[in-house]
């Protein structure tokens, strides 16, 4: 789980898992796209998320196409999440979100 954890710490590589739950089996060359890095920089970032298991690689020809494995993320809600009381945390976001004026999910 550590592994995990310090892959979903940095915003560049949880940006890239939200363009995979967007649209599951990209390749390098879309993930790049709109990013501002450098394709060794995204690929880099890619192997830490492979490495943590949260990104599973599939050959496509010559193309390497990157899907999202949620597993790992259901595994740290089970346990670190899961294992509070979830009617009142969701009654406490609930809450927030209201008196915040926003939409449940925005940061």
């Amino acid at each position: 789980m550590d592994s995990v954890f310090r892959a979903l710490a940095d915003p560049t590589r949880r940006r890239l898992l939200d363009r995979l739950f967007a649209e599951n089996g990209q390749s390098l060359h879309r993930l790049c796209a709109d990013l501002g890095m450098s394709r060794q920089a995204v690929t880099k970032h890619l192997k830490i998320l492979e490495a943590a298991n949260l990104v599973a690689v599939h050959r496509q020809g010559r193309e390497r196409l990157h899907y999202l494995n949620p597993v790992p993320i259901a595994e740290i809600a089970a346990r670190w999440i899961g294992k509070y009381e979830r009617p009142r945390l969701d009654a406490l976001q609930a809450l927030k979100v209201r008196l915040e004026g926003g939409r449940d999910g925005e940061t």
